[in-house]
């Protein structure tokens, strides 16, 4: 208990620690619609590119390239004591045809990432993983893959359509939340918070689809509201074509609102998700699967779920700076997705230490409600899963504007109740066979990522 008590003290102290010491070495970032300055200053590592990048940008051409690194160790707890290193590079292409002198109000979005090395996600015994980064564009294996390729088309200040493959956490709203959203890459790295869980059985993360967007008030940032019609099985790394002919389909609606309680920014998102696949059941009876040879289904599946964030404190209205709060709750059926319900909720801050512009920090609680897979043999039943819930506390430290180093603590108390192995023992034909039951404790996790903005 005492090793523990000061791991999780001295992650603290490094946690806040590195933030304050190095106070001189950040600048403000020149404006957004530029790329030019000293090397110190300027938005990204790679500068203007001799002026054509400001020049691409001015007509509606931008290229948006970098690299997230990270360290990460599970100190106590979890599977197995161990530390992991990989990193994700991720690159994203904007065309804007209007800009471009084409034709107005057409959108083409492009974006290749990949991933190197591994994480210790699959080590804490947790259903959310610790390193969201990691999880994309595909989990397993050093990667390369086009997660997005889709174009938009306006017809009014209002209406728009859009069609093609797309990166669903990043397209449209994408759940999108002013505090705690993302991959893993500049917010939280534990993906509990970058988006609502709950979704993710019946939402794939890039597909085929089309939709329709729609702008109440003709300003984005005011309010959006999208549907969209997606392929439920779609891949990172396939093109997706060569399954259209199964009709496995996902229906998304997403809504999202600007309010202004207290005077303040604030956002509230609503949404909804239901796919037509066939699922695997989560109980399954020994009985059955013995008869049919089958695994039992369930036809379909649908979730709800709804964020929020507030500035309670925001010195300059717009500029995206000052401290709130956000919350996310999601609820599905509970079979055949398990994962019943969630909620999450924290605080966030972004550029409030005076001549830190940049800094961001976040702190998070989650509680993933487990509706538990179960399997009835001849003698019992038995559950394989418990509820899990976990805290993390982050600061992004912008170094420079284009290098971001944030150190990260997690604790989580895993849904993976145990690890159960069996071992062959004494020479006899055929073996004995033992079965080895061994309990997974919470696991605290330090971290620490490094991101490079090219």
């Amino acid at each position: 208990m005492m090793h523990r008590r000061s791991v999780i003290t001295a992650a603290v102290i490094i946690l806040f620690g590195i933030s304050l010491s190095v106070n001189a070495g950040a600048e403000e970032a020149p404006p957004a619609s530029t790329y030019s300055g000293d090397f110190l200053s300027r938005s990204t590592l790679t500068g203007d590119w001799g002026g054509v990048r400001n020049d691409l940008a001015q007509k509606g051409v931008t290229f948006d390239l970098s690299l997230t690194q990270i360290y990460q160790g599970i100190v106590d707890g979890g599977k197995k004591e161990l530390w992991k290193y990989g990193g994700r590079g991720d690159l994203n292409i904007h065309v804007d045809t209007g800009k471009l002198g084409l034709w107005p109000g057409g959108f083409l979005a492009v974006e290749v990432e990949g991933n190197y090395n591994t994480s210790v996600n699959s080590q804490t015994g947790a259903l959310m993983p610790v390193n969201t980064s990691q999880m994309f564009p595909t989990p397993i294996g050093e990667n390369l893959n086009v997660p997005a390729v889709n174009f938009t088309q306006f017809f009014s200040p209002y209406f728009g359509v859009m069609f093609g493959k797309f990166a669903t956490l990043t397209s449209v709203s994408g759940d999108m939340n002013e505090f705690a959203h993302g991959k893993g890459d500049t917010q939280f790295m534990n993906m509990a918070f970058n988006l609502n869980p709950v979704v993710a059985t019946t939402v794939p993360y890039s597909a085929l689809g089309a939709g329709a967007i729609v702008l109440p008030t003709k300003d984005p940032h005011e309010a959006i509201v999208s549907f969209m019609v997606m392929q439920t099985n779609g891949l990172a790394s396939t093109s997706g074509f060569s399954d259209l002919n199964q009709n496995l389909l996902t229906f998304v609606g997403e809504g999202r609102i600007r309010t202004n309680f207290f005077g303040l920014t604030g956002h509230q998102l609503f949404g909804a998700a239901y796919s037509n696949k066939e699922y695997t059941s989560i109980d399954q009876n020994a009985r059955v699967i013995i008869e049919t040879g089958e695994l039992e289904k369930n036809k379909g599946s649908w979730n709800i779920h709804y964020n929020f964030d507030q500035y309670l404190y925001e010195p300059k209205k717009g500029t995206g700076q000052g401290i709130g709060i956000f919350g996310r709750f999601g609820a599905s059926d509970g079979n055949p997705n398990f994962m019943h319900y969630f909620y999450s909720i924290g605080v966030g801050g972004k550029g409030v230490i005076p001549g830190r512009p940049l800094d961001q920090f976040g702190i998070g609680y989650y509680y993933l409600d487990i509706n538990n897979p179960k399997f009835t043999g001849r003698l019992a039943t038995r559950s394989l899963l418990r509820d899990e819930y976990g805290f993390e506390a982050y600061y992004n430290c912008a170094l420079t504007p284009w290098i971001r180093l944030t150190p990260n603590i997690q604790i989580v108390r895993p849904a993976q109740k145990e690890v159960v192995t069996s071992v062959a023992t004494g020479g006899g034909i055929p073996p004995t066979i033992t079965i080895n039951k061994e309990s997974i404790g919470t696991a605290t996790v330090l971290g620490v990522r490094l991101q490079l903005i090219f």
